[in-house]
């Protein structure tokens, strides 16, 4: 590692999206084959407000920037001391994606090579399980004087770099470094650059075939390593995606939760031609309710109820014969008879009583009162939850390293939208429910509402004064 030209590199910025947000600070820490032979920071004027959380995490202020330069005027200096070094960087996808934007903003191209200290430690150190800089630093004993400023963050890298090699020997370093910068093997159809700004982070990826035709959609809490995987599996599914791959979308999002909202939507609206093909849009459930009669479960269209308020729907299925075979395998579980449930018909005993299925209530051997008491019991554990809120509500999702969240609206087990800005909060808001209902979306949102991860908070939304309160 220490035989060639190295930048280390921190960015401090407005936020986790390099499309939206801008670097706020660059430090640079430059290494001539093992010799530090300079280093280098600014401040840069991002031209949009530091949200207060940023503020508070660096503690670089709207004020501290407003005589900055911008980086449009940093980007030739910049551009000349970064060119043919490899760029190291913690989570460098981060660092390395806003790099690329800006400097596309400004009119360069930036290609580099690139290495990820959080990946180098872990091939180093397999056995440990955290790999974030506050971890390094205290298990290396290294020292830094102003956490979470770009120059002191750059100067640990450099530390850890040095301190590897003195406790593991140049060998091993430069083996494992060798590995990280080896280059992926690219599909013929695929662009150079196509996988550069791929970060490692949350979020759902398409492939596109010619022509933009969908080939695959995917969800992951690591894009690159989920999308390079692909591209390098040996399954057949994998090499047939390689050879037909054009190009690749992805967004990323605060976590698992959003990525598989996003990867619900864009499998039903998209249909893949690699993906399980999704069943019909149309939703049935069982709409039973013994006192108003008569005793006999009926499907309806959950589009049709009014899914959120309802207290006597029970299941979800994708279709009539699903929905009829799950009631059948009911009957057989509960001793329920099939002629009273509507899946047998004609005089006499059902089906199931000469089974030894049916406890009799089609022979005259139970009374209705008994076999709805069993009816209840066996449905009880597929009851629809009605919606538990007053109105809409954003579950925030924020992401463990980078301490950037995202706000996802729902309303009445309906997703609405995710925002990271407020007034893409305020737009979620204002968005008229569309028709129909996700048996997807509610079961991921009902999983989380019962046991949210430690990412997550779920709050209700009221409108107040232009403003969007979450109230607990």
């Amino acid at each position: 590692m220490l035989d060639r030209s190295l930048v280390f590199l921190d960015l401090e910025t407005t936020g986790a999206g390099p499309h939206f947000d801008r670097i706020t600070e660059i430090g640079l820490v430059e290494v001539d084959r093992g010799r530090l032979v300079g280093e280098w920071s600014s401040l840069v004027n991002p031209l949009r407000r530091i949200p207060p959380e940023i503020q508070n995490l660096t503690g670089i202020t709207d004020e501290m920037v407003a005589g900055a330069p911008s980086f449009d005027q940093l980007a030739p200096d910049l551009y000349a001391r970064l060119q043919g070094k490899v760029l190291v960087a913690h989570n460098a996808r981060f660092d390395y994606g806003f790099l690329r934007h800006e400097f596309r903003r400004a009119g360069y191209r930036y290609v580099a090579n690139v290495l990820c200290t959080v990946k180098l430690s872990r091939r180093l150190y397999p056995h440990e399980r955290k790999h974030n800089l506050d971890s390094l630093i205290e298990r290396h004993g290294l020292v830094c004087n102003e956490r979470h400023r770009a120059l002191a963050d750059a100067r640990v890298l450099w530390d850890f770099t040095q301190r590897v090699h003195e406790r593991l020997g140049p060998d091993l370093v430069r083996s494992e470094v060798e590995k990280l910068l080896r280059p992926p093997v690219m599909p013929p159809g695929l662009e150079p650059d196509a996988l550069e700004d791929i970060p490692d982070a949350a979020g759902v990826y398409v492939f596109y075939a010619e022509a933009d035709t969908p080939l695959y959609v995917g969800k992951t809490g690591n894009l690159r390593t989920r999308v390079l995987g692909h591209l390098e599996g040996d399954a057949r599914r994998d090499r047939e995606i390689a050879r037909r791959v054009r190009r690749i979308d992805w967004l990323q999002t605060a976590g698992e939760f959003g990525a598989a909202i996003r990867d619900a939507r864009l499998l039903r609206r998209l249909q893949p031609a690699y993906n399980r093909k999704p069943g019909s849009a149309e939703t049935l459930s069982f709409r039973w309710n013994p006192v108003d009669g008569p005793n006999r479960p009926t499907l309806v269209e959950v589009s049709a109820a009014d899914f959120a308020q309802s207290q006597d729907l029970f299941g979800l299925f994708r279709s009539k014969a699903v929905a009829n075979n799950a009631l059948r395998g009911l009957a057989d579980e509960h001793g329920l008879c099939l002629i009273a449930l509507g899946l047998d018909a004609g005089k006499g005993p059902c089906y199931n009583y000469p089974l030894k299925r049916c406890r009799g209530l089609c022979a005259g051997k139970e009374t209705e009162r008994a076999h709805t008491a069993r009816l209840a019991a066996a449905l009880a554990p597929l009851r629809i939850q009605c919606w538990p809120f007053t109105g809409r509500i954003g579950v925030r999702e924020t992401d463990p390293f980078t301490g950037q969240s995202q706000v996802h609206v729902f309303d009445r087990w309906t997703y609405l939208g995710s925002a990271r800005e407020q007034t893409d909060l305020d737009d979620a808001l204002e968005t008229r429910l569309e028709p129909g209902f996700d048996m997807d979306t509610y079961k991921l949102l009902l999983r989380v509402l019962k046991r949210p991860p430690a990412n997550i908070r779920i709050f209700e939304l009221e409108v107040a004064d232009d403003r969007i309160n979450g109230s607990n």
